[in-house]
């Protein structure tokens, strides 16, 4: 059986944030295995999301009708306007009900994953704590002020805590996302996805 990858979205999310990781996930293995290893879909609080420059997106599931879920993928994007209000996961990171939903899926997931500023939203539901952590280098410092027992390391695209991974900002979460791959099905068939992919897999 497929692996069900969720990939959460919400409004101002950056668009290569969670469409890089998709198309790395839902391509792995094809022409290698006999079987589809990853199930992946979106899935978000409400029906629509407009995610950055106004992109509509329809996710495939809200919160209330979502599968079981194996592995949890975090995107980032936002962040505050001139007039200091928050967009993006600097205000789903203060949503209640998506810190809750968040917390209910790291009790029963196989992964937690983050990619840029996703890594604010663990950490306000607290799943970063006595955890290494990476994130954008504009939100390092910001990570660092709102998990202080979390080492929040720079200059890397991604880091492993086993059941918890996260990587740096944008592109990062590509790489991580093939690391991923590699980690679950070995390094050839993340090393065959990247090269359909034409990317140069950071190894």
């Amino acid at each position: 059986m497929p692996k069900n990858i969720a990939i959460f979205l919400f409004d101002d999310v950056e668009v290569l944030d969670f469409a890089g990781p998709f198309e790395v996930f839902s391509t792995a293995g094809v022409g290698v295995m006999d079987d589809i290893p990853f199930h992946v879909f979106t899935v978000a609080q409400k029906l629509q999301i407009i995610a950055r420059n106004n992109l509509v997106i329809l996710p495939t599931y809200v919160f209330e009708n979502c599968p079981d879920i194996d592995i949890v993928l975090i995107p980032g994007g936002g962040g505050y306007r001139a007039d200091g209000t928050a967009y993006g996961s600097r205000l789903e990171m203060d949503n209640e009900v998506v810190i809750s939903w968040i917390k209910q899926q790291a009790t029963t997931a196989e992964l937690m994953l983050s990619v840029c500023t996703g890594a604010l939203i663990l950490a306000k539901a607290g799943l970063l704590d006595g955890l290494k952590a990476t994130t954008h280098y504009r939100a390092i410092d910001h990570l660092r002020k709102i998990a202080p027992n979390t080492e929040v390391i720079e200059n890397v695209r991604y880091v492993d805590n086993g059941s918890v991974i996260l990587s740096a900002g944008v592109s990062a979460g590509i790489d991580m996302s093939f690391y991923v791959v590699s980690k679950l099905l070995g390094a050839e068939v993340a090393t065959l996805g990247a090269k359909y992919a034409q990317y140069d897999y950071w190894k």
